[in-house]
């Protein structure tokens, strides 16, 4: 299926890439996350508004924000099992709708993968107990 393909995509990229909490600086992302904050909010008292809530999304299942109305094609990855770990959210931040074709996220990317880390190690400050196990 399609969204399986760019799903093991994701992964192969993700193994040639460093892990956030490797290499990423949680204060920077704090920065990169100010590109965020126009539709995602995070942490304590977060409420969904264009984009879904984002504590707790690092190893989360892709759609499961309950208060987010998410896009077929994410609904649809959901279903084959999307998992937010780093290599996936990587290849998602760097190009949504390269990723994940008609994907609702009008965001462009982020170019810079030290941003990426960043913000990747800055998100993974933040958890949550809504995640399905």
């Amino acid at each position: 299926m399609f969204i399986r393909k760019w799903f093991y995509a994701a992964l192969i990229f993700g193994l040639g890439t460093s892990l956030a909490s490797a290499d990423g600086d949680s204060k920077k992302g704090e920065r990169v996350f100010k590109k965020c904050k126009a539709c995602h909010q995070i942490g304590e008292g977060a409420k969904s508004r264009t984009g879904p809530i984002l504590t707790g999304i690092i190893d989360a299942p892709a759609g499961i924000d309950p208060d987010f109305g998410y896009s077929d094609a994410l609904k649809a990855a959901a279903e084959d099992g999307l998992v937010w770990n780093q290599e996936a959210l990587t290849a998602f931040l760097t190009k949504p709708r390269d990723f994940l074709p008609k994907t609702k996220m009008s965001f462009s990317g982020l170019r810079k993968e030290k941003d990426i880390d960043d913000l990747l190690a800055y998100l993974q400050t933040f958890e949550s107990d809504v995640k399905d196990d």
